[in-house]
């Protein structure tokens, strides 16, 4: 049986505070944060994460295209040909990231990737897209048996409402069921 998870990434500023967040609808969640980042950094780390986390066949869910689409489209096979450049012969952009995650992505052989559009009313892409502003907000991380339900408002980033100004880099680890930071 394949495993569904949603991914989402989010950033205050660009580059600035950011959170990451991987959810299984009814199942477990994880969510971490970075004090200085970009979108992009936090949609490969959250899906990232999901697959580091999540054993057996795994279908990730993401709203970034740049996500879904070095994997769906192959887009990692011509970057390696090209010597980790893009088709417009530039350094491929977070190749520190991408590098572990394609390696690891092609080593399961069991991970397929779907894009979901972002802020359509998906249910679960709705819950990451929260627990990664939570998370870019508070710099706080979160790791939990079933994703919450009550998470605030939407995304309210790019608004000018972040009263966050400069972070510590900070991640970190709650067990909402036990209250452990770790």
């Amino acid at each position: 049986m394949t495993t569904v998870v949603y991914t989402d990434g989010a950033c205050s500023g660009n580059p600035g505070p950011g959170g990451w967040a991987w959810a299984i609808s009814g199942g477990e969640y994880a969510a971490g944060a970075e004090g200085h980042t970009t979108n992009q950094r936090m949609e490969i780390t959250a899906a990232l994460e999901a697959v580091r986390a999540i054993s057996g066949p795994l279908e990730v869910v993401s709203d970034s295209t740049y996500v879904v689409h070095c994997f769906r489209d192959r887009w990692h096979e011509g970057w390696k040909r090209r010597g980790w450049r893009n088709s417009q012969k530039q350094p491929v952009a977070n190749r520190d990231l991408w590098e572990p995650f394609i390696e690891l992505v092609l080593a399961r052989g069991d991970v397929s990737f779907r894009w979901v559009k972002g802020h359509s009313g998906d249910p679960m892409n709705d819950v990451v897209d929260r627990l990664a502003v939570e998370a870019a907000t508070t710099q706080r991380a979160r790791l939990g048996g079933a994703p919450p339900t009550s998470l605030g408002p939407p995304d309210t980033f790019g608004t000018g409402e972040s009263s966050q100004s400069e972070p510590e880099q900070s991640t970190a680890w709650v067990d909402d069921e036990q209250g452990t930071l770790f």
